[in-house]
């Protein structure tokens, strides 16, 4: 017979207490506690404990690994995120803004010719909405199966039916299951559904992708323990307002989680950017004042980006300092530095900062470029053609090294650019030919030089 019990969940950290507090003890959060109710059987946990008396621990030494073959999903920028490929029996959560392009890009990945059987499960739309979007995307996989369903007793029968090799749940926040009494998004259900879809991806070896709804402060909505659970947590980034999109790795067991895959929104659905410097960097090749190529890094993916910056006297008594894109905190560390340092006089100066495409940096090997987009517009003078910048910049004005120069180096001379901005301090192989003019600074003083004047050979 089964029994319901009241328990009391964090929806931050997912901590059971017995009662209800104001405070969870755990994470320290308030009004975070909420009552649910946990129905338990009895009949259940006696056969998982019979089974379980058969296992017994196993040396280290003596246990024998498989080497894996991973799933191509036909999506290369999907493939990089993941480490390579799919790994059959992973469970991976996708989680992002609403409208962003999160079922779009999972109906991408169901719907691409590699030959794959998909099951395509959805608690939010219709079999007819389904298959208009899937007309728009292109239908290029025959073995795709779209199931519209709820309840999860029925999903898990429907899997172990057809023994897909790739399923798609849209989304964790719309299933429920019958061993618990609560409703569909709530703590209990959430964490309920997972873990018996965690059970069935390493039972029977699928690969199951589950698309997870955001909170207001852009975390996954749910117990913080359903990230602990999964195997691979994606966050698909990017504003509504633009068509660029960053699919990112922020957990993953099986691989690397320094790398970000870039698409572009469609009509037709997402297109992936094998080269997103190369769109990034329009106006590269015809210089513009307050406008500096910077080349940054997002995990281990180098590329070019152009950074705009524009200086003008004050209008109102206070200065306006804005930054689309960068944190504008490090943006007024900046102006300090370039005043201080440089004998820059923007205290009486609006400054206002974007980058490109609306990406959003945080990589402080980009100071050198927003100090230099600063300093162009500020002096109003054109930068040389096909000079790029990569440094960080300290409090003292020294120029240090960025993180990986050498790959930002490589990257520049690819899109072939003519001359790139080190700090002097960067440790270069000295046998190597990187195929573009480096120019190495001590101090951010010698920039402006740098930037306006050509050097003498």
């Amino acid at each position: 017979m089964a029994k319901s019990k009241s328990v009391f969940f964090c929806t931050s950290c997912g901590n059971e207490l017995t009662k209800w507090m104001g405070r969870c003890p755990a994470c320290n959060e308030w009004d975070t506690i909420k009552e649910q109710v946990v129905t338990t059987s009895k009949t259940v946990a006696m056969q998982r404990s019979s089974a379980e008396l058969n296992r017994e621990p196993r040396l280290v030494q003596d246990i024998v690994t498989n080497t894996t073959q991973r799933i191509d999903t036909g999506i290369k920028e999907v493939n990089r995120v993941l480490g390579g490929g799919l790994i059959p029996g992973s469970l991976i959560l996708l989680g992002g803004e609403p409208g962003i392009g999160k079922s779009t890009l999972m109906l991408q990945i169901a719907l691409t010719d590699n030959g794959l059987k998909t099951l395509y499960v959805s608690g939010e739309e219709s079999e007819e909405q389904i298959k208009m979007r899937a007309t728009r995307i292109g239908i290029r996989n025959n073995n795709c199966n779209i199931f519209t369903e709820t309840r999860l007793e029925e999903i898990v029968r429907q899997i172990e039916s057809l023994r897909p090799e790739i399923v798609i749940i849209d989304s964790i926040q719309t299933l429920f299951t019958e061993l618990a009494e609560s409703t569909p998004g709530s703590t209990t259900q959430i964490r309920s559904c997972t873990t018996q879809l965690l059970g069935v991806a390493k039972q029977l070896g699928i690969a199951i992708f589950i698309i997870g709804h955001i909170t207001k402060d852009g975390s996954i909505a749910g117990p913080k323990i359903l990230e602990h659970i999964v195997d691979v947590v994606l966050q698909f980034e990017g504003d509504n307002n633009l068509t660029y999109r960053i699919l990112r790795g922020h957990k993953n067991r099986f691989g690397s989680i320094n790398e970000i895959g870039v698409f572009e929104m469609y009509d037709a659905g997402l297109k992936e950017i094998d080269s997103p410097s190369e769109l990034l960097t329009t106006n590269a090749r015809m210089p513009l004042t307050g406008c500096i190529t910077g080349a940054t890094l997002d995990g281990m993916r180098p590329y070019l980006i152009e950074v705009q910056s524009l200086v003008g006297n004050a209008t109102y008594g206070t200065p306006q300092r804005s930054a689309t894109g960068y944190d504008q905190r490090r943006m007024n560390i900046l102006l300090a530095v370039l005043e201080k340092r440089a004998g820059m006089n923007l205290y009486q100066k609006d400054v206002f900062l974007n980058f490109a495409g609306g990406f959003k940096i945080a990589d402080p090997g980009m100071d050198l470029a927003v100090a230099g987009a600063i300093m162009s517009s500020f002096y109003d003078k054109l930068p040389q053609e096909g000079t790029c910048c990569a440094g960080e910049v300290g409090l003292s004005g020294e120029v240090r090294p960025a993180p990986r120069t050498e790959q930002r180096i490589a990257e520049a001379a690819r899109l072939g650019f003519k001359r790139i901005i080190v700090s002097e301090y960067v440790e270069l192989n000295a046998q190597r030919s990187y195929g573009i003019e480096i120019i190495k600074l001590t101090n951010i003083e010698q920039l402006p030089r740098a930037l306006f004047q050509f050097r003498s050979e």
